[in-house]
């Protein structure tokens, strides 16, 4: 499920048609992308996360939502103005692609998260934060957690709990570079759906025991780029996905139990296909965009290689001392010329009697040489 070339550029695309929008509106505005197409870590499902800077005593979402039903970058009953949640934001899908859009204004939480989780984030992190969030993903329609103001656990959450579950990880081993991540995977689930006391410990990057006074939500989660904000104290359905965490703990280690070698159906599915179901919608929609975007991708590679190609021929033939239909300056010419002339004087001014003279000392040096080599070997 990483994410394609063509899944990114048709995302590329998105954002710009937005943002071409809101450049008409507000020539002057700003416009960041953040959350999981910022660092990644997004699926083919995933919504795309912008904010946009600029000078506003309120967010202006009602001028921004005419202004996307007039260009028609959005479906009209897609669009959906959330101006009473803790940060305002328009949700709308785009027309072309499907693809939802998030965008919210003048937030720099949403960027500063973005850059703290490119920080952190090493190829072991990404195996099991792309598990973690693929399982949330997955399980969240189903438990109507589907969004944070409806009490789901959000992406960037996922994403502390892995960290802290890494740095605070028992094992010296755990950072290892050949570790086995599917263990770190079931260990995540085993601490989050088993063991942490979500009543009395909150999460941040080195975890605290709540005092008795002080339980400011159930999923209490500090964010690193802002000390004392929760990010987990919407999440009020974060016991249900507590359930599925420990579903999946459960599920994955009797997967690799080894009296499961035995079981009749364990070639059927793969471990994680266990936990983690890839509908046949997504499948059929990731095949559409290959076949939308597959041809123009690979029509806009030849042309950079294309483009690359003539550079480097050009480059050649400018750095050729001697490429073809070159200009020959007089100042070459005339060192040719010269050369020519000094070797043909060097060689007329020998004289008959020098050449004879010469050949003779040749041959007295020859004549000793092989008398004194006959003397040696008569002695």
């Amino acid at each position: 499920m990483s994410p394609r070339p063509e899944e990114e550029e048709m995302r590329r695309d998105v954002v710009n048609r937005v943002e071409a929008v809101i450049k008409d509106l507000w020539p002057m505005a700003k416009v960041e992308i953040f959350g999981s197409f910022s660092t990644g870590l997004y699926l083919p499902t995933s919504d795309i996360d912008l904010v946009v800077y600029g000078k506003w005593e309120q967010p202006p979402l009602q001028q921004l939502d005419q202004a996307l039903r007039q260009n028609k970058v959005a479906e009209p009953f897609s669009i959906k103005l959330l101006d009473k949640a803790t940060v305002p934001i328009i949700k709308l899908t785009d027309r072309e692609t499907d693809v939802k859009v998030d965008i919210s204004f003048n937030v720099e939480t949403g960027v500063k998260a973005a850059r703290f989780i490119k920080d952190h984030l090493k190829v072991r992190d990404s195996f099991v934060i792309h598990t973690v969030i693929h399982l949330n993903e997955h399980t969240k329609p189903r438990l109507n957690l589907n969004e944070v103001f409806t009490g789901g656990i959000s992406s960037y959450s996922l994403i502390l709990m892995v960290i802290s579950f890494l740095q605070l990880h028992p094992r010296i081993d755990c950072r290892a570079s050949n570790i086995n991540l599917g263990i770190l995977l079931i260990e995540f689930f085993e601490l989050y759906g088993r063991h942490f006391n979500y009543l009395k410990t909150g999460i941040r990057e080195i975890m605290k025991v709540m005092e008795n006074r002080y339980r400011p939500s159930m999923l209490c989660i500090e964010d690193p780029n802002l000390p004392g904000n929760d990010v987990g104290r919407s999440s009020y359905g974060a016991m249900q996905v507590k359930e599925v965490f420990n579903y999946a703990y459960l599920v994955l280690s009797h997967a690799v139990y080894p009296l499961s070698r035995s079981y009749p159906n364990r070639n059927m599915e793969s471990t994680l296909g266990r936990i983690i179901k890839v509908t046949q919608e997504v499948i059929d929609y990731r095949e559409w965009i290959i076949q939308q975007r597959g041809n123009r991708h690979n029509a806009r590679m030849m042309d950079i290689k294309e483009e690359q190609t003539s550079s480097e021929d050009q480059q050649r033939d400018s750095t050729s001392p001697h490429r073809a239909g070159s200009p020959v300056s007089l100042s070459s010419l005339q060192q040719q010329s010269s050369f020519s002339s000094s070797s043909s004087s060097s060689v007329s001014s020998l004289s008959g009697s020098d050449i004879v003279s010469s050949w003779c000392s040749f041959l007295e040096v020859q004549e000793k040489s092989l008398k004194t080599y006959v003397n040696t070997f008569l002695r």
